[in-house]
């Protein structure tokens, strides 16, 4: 009997984006996410294209979380002949629903914009995905138990291990053919102010590590302060302070925070607004799955109670076009699409806002350019001056960073056979490498896109 594995990269390898592993045994194709490529525009093309595999023959998708990068490509797999099931725990499969059914209709608008407005090179430009696209893949989730191991046949088998990161986010172990195969997802903090510490599993025969963070430590900021003097410097100058933040546990996160410097009078009585309406449905999840983060239920609601939240765009609109000094958490994280854009569209060449970046940037996106100090951004086909402040907090980031993606590997007794470095930047992945090789003496690849490899 054949009982060789192959492992087929076919995302986040050589880039942070578009996770997607397919691990291919002689009777048995299962997919590890399955994520949308994001970033520069060489990357997001990727995303039009056929993977060179066969999506009707993969016997079933494992999702380690929710987020785009990582879910994000599922309506374009069950539109290219995917027919089975999607696996992940009950939190990631209400985010990912989430994500998918908002990404579908940004991407609806935007097409209908840059067609109305003629602003694409595409005629004409279409979406990526439809909702009705998104409303055919749904149906394929199934949730799993975390720590339990579940049946895949032919002797395969899985288990989900928390990790933190956000709302819930596992490791993902693969047993199969008397090997496991260990597929770290994004592994979270140790100190974290909403999610508990990662856990690692015991054990690991091959392993694939995330590298967001790999060449690098988290700065040791104070970020409650950072954010309570820019929030103050902000309101005081009449100026209007624009926080882009992801969906998912960051804008969760920022709320906790404004909440909790609301509720000590360090920040004045100025409205504050969730305008994302993707993280409004995510804030309900974290209510209904209150296990699997710090904040109780009495919590949730107190912090919730500080916010206006929008319905629609025309509730946007009338807030941007409030002169009034506010704070604003929108969507997207990156500034690659979503409400804050219009935002920017309206305050970016006002010197008294601030643009407050709250997480990780990736190559090509908006907030790359202007944490890198771009004079002018391009907003829907048009190119505005960057007067306002552009400011940064680097603690909040939900992912490890490189002692912590090394602390959590201290947890596997045995010596992989290989250490397969994955979901990072080029010198970041490389810095790992090296780090893991000195510190554990494990054999480590960093492999590229397309690759496919027999462990």
């Amino acid at each position: 009997m054949n009982n060789s594995i192959r492992v087929h990269f076919l995302g986040a390898a050589g880039t942070v984006t578009g996770s997607k592993y397919l691990v291919e045994t002689e009777k048995k194709k299962i997919m590890i996410d399955c994520g949308l490529f994001q970033g520069v525009k060489k990357i997001r093309q990727l995303n039009w294209e056929y993977l060179p595999v066969n999506a009707n023959e993969i016997d079933c998708i494992l999702l380690t979380h929710g987020h785009m990068d990582h879910t994000g490509f599922l309506p374009r797999l069950v539109d290219m002949g995917f027919k089975k099931s999607i696996y992940g725990t009950a939190p990631t499969l209400e985010i990912a629903e989430i994500i998918l059914r908002d990404s579908a209709k940004i991407q609806e608008e935007d097409a209908e914009r840059a067609n109305q407005q003629k602003f694409t090179k595409h005629h004409p430009a279409k979406a990526l995905y439809t909702v009705a696209d998104v409303e055919k893949t749904i149906p394929h989730f199934k949730a799993v138990e975390i720590d339990k191991i579940i049946e895949l046949g032919d002797g395969i088998s899985a288990r989900f291990t928390y990790v933190g990161h956000i709302l819930g986010a596992t490791c993902i172990e693969l047993f199969v053919n008397g090997k496991t195969l260990v597929f770290s997802g994004d592994i979270g903090r140790e100190e974290d102010f909403i999610m508990f510490p990662p856990q690692a599993p015991a054990l690991a025969d091959v392993l694939f590590i995330e590298s967001t963070y790999g060449d690098r430590l988290h700065q040791a900021e104070n970020i409650e302060e950072h954010l309570q003097k820019t929030v103050n410097d902000t309101i005081t100058a009449g100026g209007t302070l624009i926080i882009p933040s992801f969906a998912v546990e960051r804008t969760q996160l920022l709320m906790y925070l404004l909440w909790k410097l609301k509720e000590k009078k360090l920040i004045p009585e100025v409205m504050m607004v969730m305008d994302s309406p993707m993280g409004g449905n995510v804030l309900k999840v974290f209510q209904h799955h209150l296990k699997w983060q710090k904040l109780s239920a009495e919590e949730c609601r107190e912090m919730c109670n500080c916010f206006t939240y929008t319905e629609d765009f025309k509730e946007s609109l009338n807030i941007i076009h409030n002169p009034a000094p506010k704070i604003i958490i929108a969507g997207a994280g990156m500034l690659t699409g979503g409400r804050v854009l219009s935002y920017l569209q309206h305050y970016i060449c006002n010197p008294s806002t601030t643009v407050l970046m709250a997480g990780y940037m990736a190559e090509g996106t908006r907030g790359r350019q202007l944490l890198r100090g771009a004079s002018e951004i391009k907003l829907f086909g048009k190119y505005y001056e960057v007067k306002a402040h552009i400011d940064e907090i680097r603690g909040l980031s939900g992912h490890a960073d490189q002692k912590g993606l090394i602390d959590w590997m201290s947890n596997i007794k045995n010596t992989p056979q290989k250490v397969f470095i994955i979901h990072g930047e080029a010198q970041a992945a490389d810095v790992l490498r090296t780090k893991i090789e000195s510190t554990y003496g494990w054999n480590c690849e960093i492999p590229a896109l397309w690759d496919i490899v027999e462990v």
